[in-house]
């Protein structure tokens, strides 16, 4: 299964990557975005996606924007979207939730969270 990491840290999404294969978590090619203009992009040419995890405090658009638009669109509305966050904020989190992600998980992870929020969802 391919995975979409949305982060504007470019060390966030090499570190989502690392613990992805740490939890065993069994993916294919894995694609890279910055922000949610750059995922959104990234999904018009790559059809194979499974599964995304994104930010949700990012430039230009971000997570729960994004999340949106993917959701408005009837080719990915099946696909699991996990947001990663550093939001304190209980609201941000239930909006996400409200606007179609398939959960969530607080910056700093473990392997073992995201092993265990993505078991469910793949």
């Amino acid at each position: 299964m391919d995975v979409l990491i949305v982060d504007d840290s470019a060390a966030i999404r090499k570190i989502l990557q690392r613990v992805l294969r740490q939890a065993e978590v069994p993916i294919g090619e894995v694609f890279e975005a910055g922000d949610g203009i750059e995922a959104l992009a990234t999904l018009k040419t790559k059809s194979t996606v499974g599964l995304i995890l994104s930010d949700i405090n990012m430039p230009n658009m971000d997570g729960l924007q994004f999340l949106t638009q993917v959701r408005a669109m009837p080719e990915w509305q099946h696909v699991p979207i996990v947001m990663i966050t550093t939001e304190g904020s209980q609201n941000k989190v239930m909006e996400a939730v409200q606007l179609g992600a398939s959960g969530y998980v607080r910056k700093p992870f473990t392997a073992e969270q995201i092993k265990e929020k993505l078991s469910g969802l793949i």
